[in-house]
């Protein structure tokens, strides 16, 4: 089968968090196209990718690592760009420069997997789904959680009437990351990270809300500096309307132990995921029982849909229009922590 040539634009922690959950682990690398000829969905298995050239802002930092990894590191993204080999990009690069790369991705002809948040600006979002799609190549964004097969499971149950009417979501993702944030950072830049943990951790449930419940109508935040001193904010809360009507309450916590928890209640039920694997539901007249779930490669999963959808496969799990709405979503946030007021998402 042939595989997804690719490059890694941007080398830092999470760039290498990518490449490792694929590069030289596709189990079908080799396999015959009859091999691989669709399930019974009707759409081709799984596709491969693999990661060949990149281009990150310190290639020195990165040179042994990329070695390792038969990754060619070329002198900027123009270069990338420009490679004939390269059929792909994957962009874990600063969030102010993925609105601007997707574009000039798209204009070269190469299929964009872009990291969150997709871009800073609802304009600018679609500006950039416009280029990919003017040049008819794939764009995925990286919002990893909707692989897990909990999140299938909580969607079966809102799809299915388990739940009954949904009237509230809960939502909390919050890490220690910003403790090691110093001056001179691209993330301890206010510019790159507003409120807080927003832009690693806060914006992946805002897109688990859209996900599970749909779109956003309204959001009220605060969000402040209890103890960071490096400019960023620590605490980042706010209550959300869905256009359903149902409501919300979400955190984000940018100076605190690692914590991830996803609630829906309806009126029939409520389930709690807790962490990535132990999905909690209580009947409205029964008691709490608790599932465990499978320990899942989400990023792994994530390329591999990408490469999928590029092969002709599968449609990437994530419609562009509700990557524009995510940044939708925290424009508005943004917005409203800054003016003490609910604003509605344009």
């Amino acid at each position: 089968m042939t595989m997804l040539d690719t490059a890694i634009v941007g080398m830092g922690k999470w760039g290498r968090t990518l490449v490792d959950s694929v590069q030289g682990k596709n189990s079908f690398e080799g396999a015959s196209d009859s091999d691989l000829r669709a399930a019974p969905s009707g759409h081709l298995a799984p596709a491969g990718l693999r990661f060949v050239a990149g281009c990150t802002g310190r290639p020195e930092r990165a040179a042994d690592w990329a070695a390792r990894q038969g990754i060619r590191i070329l002198p900027d993204f123009a270069a990338v760009l420009a490679d004939p080999a390269v059929k792909a990009v994957v962009i874990a690069s600063p969030h102010q420069m993925h609105a601007e790369q997707v574009m000039a991705a798209a204009r070269a002809g190469k299929h964009v997997f872009i990291e969150k948040p997709f871009t800073m600006t609802k304009a600018s979002a679609e500006a950039a789904v416009a280029a990919c799609r003017a040049a008819g190549v794939v764009m995925a964004l990286g919002h990893n959680r909707r692989f897990l097969p909990a999140i299938a499971e909580m969607k079966a149950m809102l799809a299915d009437g388990r739940l009954g009417t949904l009237l509230h979501v809960e939502g909390q993702f919050s890490g220690p990351g910003a403790a090691g944030y110093t001056p001179g950072m691209w993330r301890a830049n206010r510019a790159e990270s507003p409120l807080g943990g927003m832009g690693g951790m806060g914006i992946h449930m805002v897109d688990m809300f859209i996900n599970l419940a749909g779109r956003i109508a309204e959001v009220t935040v605060q969000s402040h500096a209890r103890v960071l001193d490096n400019g960023l904010d620590d605490t980042t809360a706010g209550l959300f309307r869905f256009e359903s009507g149902a409501t919300a309450n979400f955190a984000t916590l940018a100076l605190a132990p690692r914590f991830w928890r996803v609630g829906l209640f309806g009126t029939d039920a409520w389930a709690v995921l807790h962490g990535h694997e132990s999905l909690t539901v209580c009947p409205r007249d029964g008691t709490p029982e608790t599932r465990m779930f499978p320990v899942t490669d989400i990023e792994a999963a994530e390329l591999t849909a990408f490469a999928t959808a590029v092969a002709g496969g599968a449609p990437y799990p994530l419609p562009l229009e509700e990557a524009i709405h995510g940044v939708a979503v925290y424009e508005a946030m943004i917005g409203a922590a800054a003016s003490g007021s609910t604003y509605r998402v344009a």
